[in-house]
């Protein structure tokens, strides 16, 4: 199994740089790249990666993707004076040429398909490249937008012809769409390209109704061009969440892509003078995280946009401590997406609807995107006494957001427990474990029954519960101690009632239990310290808005019932603690036990509790794999849900949407 991350770097590529003034293209400095490495080193996570070193890409990989004209065009540019680079750099829209640019463009591919290299050939499992300049505006033909070689592009070309991949996901997280990729592929299946982008209703760069959510790609490529624009500016972390949740994860598992290239654009984070989003750096490393779910974790980064400094090397460093498998920061502000990003995804997914198995019975229906189409009767007047204030503005935002980010860090970092994972080793097989874990020292009786007696006393009555109790209630205090990340114990799933208890007792306001199988005991929870979901074989009555029943989730009805309502439940409901209890007469495998908690392991600081009554050592192993965070096992060949699993989903979202704003992006609208 591969393991490590690699970062590519070469400070060369900040010799790129503007040489005369430009108002639109002066954001695209060089600080960009050397800050950002200056950030990661600040973390000393330059230290714990991989470093590769970047190359220069050849002209034959360029050449993958690029016109030789377009190439000889930036060759020549190398031995031009000023006036004569600006004039060439006139002929392109926002770009400028320096007598290094070609040689740092050069390396900016280089860079990117050594990463490449070292995911495919397993001597990483995944890696980030910062290069400059990016690449995703610029065409066959032509630099655009502050790129001149699409650096994601040719890399996806790149590993089609030299590793024979067949499906390749691009997301694009950018906050300008990026267009050069779409007229790329917008006609190959083999590459299925996801971008959101400021759009508001084609006001926003680049400007084009090819930007749009109906344009879904050509000839055989058609459902695989996915555009999500954004109508307004503000977008912040729920809306990207749920973007995630509701199109781009359910359709990026159904294409079961080899690799995922991620077109790394931060200018969509908080404090950005060209996004204006409110999405704030923590939000970046939840995003990575459900992508290391795909491709067997073969995930590579590369740099795009981002133009305010402290966002962006923040948003860098969130993304780098991901891949490392730290764990990932509990995402801050309201969980409930806005309506225009809810008429947004609703279209998109109406769009796609045709060529897409996990859309087959979903309800969809175009909106009209009335909550922001009168705001462009005020942009079509602006008043221009007013531009110099708006300059000014901007500035004293800039600063506003730097000192915001300086708390805002200091608030979500946390320091990483000493234990990545802990379990017991009653029975001798704690060895077995494929992954390295922690094996603690059971509690003895007395401290057991000190514990226990007030809330659940008959369980006292047998040794055997006792001794059960002593292996999970051990493993439970490394987590709620904060001495150990996550970790997995084998009891009766009438101890989890226990252990939930325990947790609240211990100051944990906001306990998620997970419940997948026959439960024996149901725990309290009226108090709302307690949200549990149930996946069971039978249906139960009592549901409340802390307790949910889901009737058999497995196989492709597992995307369905997981990314359809518990991650947005979850996310909604933000838990300070996820615990996972496995019982008996359960309806989920174990590949779907292992994806379900991965993807639950972006919750809680990644602080991850599972009981298991089952020892069966497969399960054991791949769970113990995903709490370390490990990628999640293959699941198979795509089966579309059935139309009674998706109907009693949509129930379930229509019942609780008011209580869980992440429902909200599908199904029926009720804000």
């Amino acid at each position: 199994m591969a393991s490590g991350t690699a970062l590519i770097y070469d400070e060369e590529m900040t010799t790129h740089k503007l040489l005369w003034d430009d108002p639109v293209c002066d954001i695209e400095v060089p600080e960009r790249l050397s800050s950002s490495y200056e950030q990661l080193k600040c973390y000393h996570l330059v230290e714990r990666c991989v470093l590769v070193p970047a190359r220069e890409g050849s002209e034959e990989e360029i050449q993958l993707v690029h016109s030789s004209e377009h190439v000889e065009v930036a060759k020549s540019t190398q031995t031009m004076n000023e006036e004569e680079l600006k004039r060439v750099s006139g002929n392109y829209d926002a770009f400028f040429f320096h007598p290094s640019t070609y040689r740092c463009a050069k390396l900016a591919v280089g860079a990117t398909l050594q990463l490449v290299d070292a995911v495919m050939s397993g001597k990483v499992c995944n890696g980030m490249a910062l290069v400059r300049p990016p690449g995703h505006h610029s065409q066959r033909n032509a630099a655009n937008g502050f790129c001149l070689f699409n650096n994601v592009a040719i890399a996806a070309e790149y590993a089609k012809a030299k590793y024979g991949l067949q499906r390749i996901l691009i997301v694009d997280w950018d906050v300008h769409h990026g267009q050069g990729t779409q007229y790329i592929f917008e006609e190959d299946p083999r590459v299925l390209y996801f971008s959101w982008h400021r759009y508001e209703h084609q006001e926003f760069w680049p400007s084009l109704k090819e930007s749009d959510y109906d344009v879904v790609g050509q000839g055989k490529g058609r459902g695989f061009n996915v555009n999500l624009p954004w109508n307004k500016v503000g977008m912040g972390n729920s809306d990207y969440l749920a973007a995630f949740f509701h199109v781009l994860l359910p359709m990026a598992f159904e294409f079961n892509p080899e690799l995922v290239l991620v077109s790394s654009g931060y200018d969509s984070g908080i404090g950005d003078p060209e996004g204006q989003m409110n999405a704030t750096p923590e939000v970046f490393a939840h995003l990575t995280h459900f992508l290391m779910q795909l491709a067997n974790g073969k995930l590579c980064v590369i740099l795009e946009g981002g133009y305010h400094l402290r966002s962006l090397s923040e948003s860098v460093c969130m993304t780098v401590k991901t891949l490392l498998g730290d764990p990932v920061p509990q995402i801050t502000g309201e969980m409930a997406p806005c309506l225009s990003a809810v008429e947004s995804i609703q279209n998109v997914r109406a769009a796609h609807k045709p060529y897409w198995k996990w859309l087959m019975y979903e309800d969809t229906s175009f909106l009209q995107n009335l909550s922001t189409r009168s705001n462009l009767l005020k942009k079509a007047n602006p008043n221009p006494s007013t531009e110099d204030e708006s300059k000014v503005t901007s500035n004293d935002e800039a600063v506003e957001v730097e000192r915001f980010l300086e708390l805002h860090m200091k608030n979500i970092l946390f320091p990483v427990p000493p234990i990545k994972t802990a379990t017991t080793d009653s029975k001798g097989s704690a060895h077995l474990f494929p992954v390295p874990v922690h094996v603690v020292k059971e509690m003895d009786r007395t401290e057991i029954r000190a514990l226990v007696s007030e809330f659940y006393a008959d369980l006292l009555k047998e040794d055997k519960t006792l001794l059960s109790l002593g292996r999970m209630l051990a493993v439970l205090d490394k987590i709620l101690k904060k001495e150990a990340c996550s970790g997995i114990a084998e009891s009766p799933t009438s101890s989890v009632a226990v252990a939930l208890r325990h947790s609240v007792r211990c100051g944990f306001q906001r306990v998620l239990c997970i419940f997948v199988g026959d439960m024996t005991m149901v725990p309290n929870t009226e108090d709302g310290k307690i949200l549990m979901i149930h996946i069971c074989e039978r249906e139960q009555t009592a549901k409340t808005s802390f307790s949910l029943s889901l009737k058999d989730a497995e196989g492709n009805d597992f995307f369905s019932a997981v990314l359809g309502l518990i991650l947005p439940v979850a996310y909604s409901y933000q838990p300070d603690l996820t615990v996972v209890a496995i019982g008996p007469n359960r309806s989920l495998g174990r590949r779907g036990i292992s994806l379900l908690c991965a993807l639950l392991r972006g919750l809680a600081e990644s602080r991850m509790f599972v009981v298991t009554e089952d020892t069966e050592r497969n399960l054991m192993q791949s769970v113990a794999k995903a709490l370390v965070g490990a990628p999640a096992p293959h699941f198979g060949l795509y089966v579309p849900p059935t139309q009674e699993k998706v109907n009693k989903i949509k129930m379930l979202r229509d019942q609780f949407q008011q209580e869980w704003k992440m429902l909200q992006c599908s199904g029926k609208l009720s804000i």
